[in-house]
């Protein structure tokens, strides 16, 4: 190991930052190998998904909106509201179960391959980065060369493109926020009749472009809590990105020919193209850092510079520490099954719950502080309130019915109309024979009919006098 390795002196601060405090700016070379290519295919189709989710409609309804001001939500064309509550609550549960879980047993898998921050950074971002200012070395002899017109034009064309880009994530972010119409609305009405819209629209542009040309590796380094939680949930037995050190120390240049074994030397080159590839900056031979992504840049370097040199591959691999110690590689413990199976159980569950959601929600009480009246014909009538949510993007009709045939349902309201996606707050008079009341009350059971369908039929307390 390296004398910085031995006294643990790059522990002392993150990568990005120096000795006196300061930001050491991050050019990491144009990663190229298999799994930056799966990667990449991942990525795209993450990419169209999130652009594409918020204009597809399921069910004359927007496939995916999150509107926190209307308190509205759908999921894949079921809308959620407030009532449903406990979906949300149990969604926050369990997630961060599963995010626990994920992370013992995967690491930070998550981070590298599909976390937006790292998506729109590696692929979209950086890959402009690169075809303007082209890879690496080039990136950072600009950045130290005077201001010439080339210079000049470069880094105004990458920061216009940058702005755009931000621009279209802003558009994107409001769809899922206001949904795709009322943002079409603010985007082609005359600005003043949408200024708020339009404010939030650069607000957010500025935000993005701020995070992906300014903060960029910041925020998985120090912004982002995932990264600080990676301490406390990696066991020796999690899966990593990690360098074998068993087998890469001691590490030496490589002379051709040489019999490496014999000369005491390990397999690593010393070549630093891990560390030139990594997205922040980080020596991965240093062992599990915060910084870490996983997003598997030094594995594709590293296995290159090893079919160069003719070394096995995997000196930097997926592996727990463990594996690394006994020299085995993943293993399907029952440990690693019970929480694999446990999320998948979980999940699978919480997804049932979100698609059998019922589209009504109904509730009859009697009306506080009423009590029963007693008519001259003998009959009695309580006066009842019902309470009805309509999820659906259709309007209904709606008429109530009881299954005691010599008892009568009298509406406030001459019909009772519940409109799509509302709710309604109406009053009802059940009148029954005083014969039918034993030991003052009485169990009905009143059918709400929609548009001539059973929405739900609710079983409620009449009450009468005590006889």
């Amino acid at each position: 190991m390296t004398t910085e390795d031995e006294d643990g002196s790059f522990r002392d601060h993150i990568s990005t930052v120096n000795e006196k405090g300061k930001r050491v700016w991050v050019f990491p070379k144009k990663p190229v190998g298999k799994f930056y290519t799966k990667r990449k295919l991942v990525s795209y189709f993450l990419l169209a998904f999130l652009f594409l989710a918020p204009h597809i409609q399921i069910g004359g309804h927007q496939m995916l909106l999150f509107n926190l001001l209307e308190r509205k939500f759908v999921f894949f064309g079921k809308v959620f509201w407030p009532q449903d509550m406990y979906l949300f609550a149990l969604t926050i549960i369990v997630g961060v179960i599963f995010i626990i879980l994920f992370t013992i047993i995967y690491g930070r898998l998550f981070c590298g391959w599909a976390c937006p921050q790292t998506i729109f950074m590696e692929m979209v971002f950086r890959r402009i980065e690169y075809w303007i200012e082209g890879d690496w070395t080039h990136q950072r002899k600009l950045k130290n060369s005077p201001w010439t017109k080339e210079k000049i034009f470069k880094k105004t064309s990458k920061h216009i493109i940058f702005w755009i880009i931000s621009f279209f994530i802003a558009n994107t972010f409001l769809a899922y926020v206001v949904g795709s119409e009322r943002l079409y609305e603010i985007q082609t009405d005359p600005v003043g009749k949408h200024l708020g819209g339009l404010i939030s629209i650069v607000i957010f542009t500025s935000v993005f472009y701020l995070v992906f040309a300014k903060l960029r590796e910041q925020v998985c380094t120090t912004i982002c809590p995932y990264g600080r939680l990676q301490g406390v949930l990696l066991d020796p037995n999690s899966m990593v990105v990690a360098y074998d050190h068993k087998r890469g120390e001691t590490r030496s240049k490589f002379k051709k020919g040489e019999d490496r074994n014999e000369a005491q030397k390990g397999d690593c080159i010393d070549c630093m193209q891990c560390v030139h590839v990594c997205p922040t900056g980080i020596d991965i031979r240093n062992g599990t850092q915060l910084e870490c992504i996983n997003c598997t840049a030094c594995i594709d370097e590293c296995d290159h510079i090893m079919e160069s040199v003719g070394l096995e591959k995997g000196l930097i691999r997926f592996v727990s520490e463990n594996g690394i110690k006994n020299r085995t590689p993943f293993q399907w413990t029952r440990r690693v099954k019970a929480y694999t199976a446990l999320l998948v159980v979980m999940v699978g569950v919480l997804l049932t719950l979100l698609m059998t959601r019922k589209d009504f929600e109904t509730t009859i009480i009697r009306q506080r502080g009423t009590t029963f009246q007693l008519a001259n014909d003998g009959r009695i009538s309580n006066i009842f309130e019902i309470n009805l949510i309509n999820k659906t993007n259709k309007d209904y009709t709606v008429t109530l019915q009881l299954d005691e045939p010599e008892a009568e349902i009298e509406t406030v309201v001459k019909e009772i109309k519940l409109k799509k996606e509302n709710y309604i707050k109406e009053r009802f008079i059940v009148e029954i024979p005083l014969s039918k009341i034993e030991k003052g009350k009485k169990i009905l059971h009143i059918k709400v009919i929609g548009n001539g369908k059973l929405i739900k039929t609710v079983k409620t307390k009449f009450i009468g006098p005590f006889l």
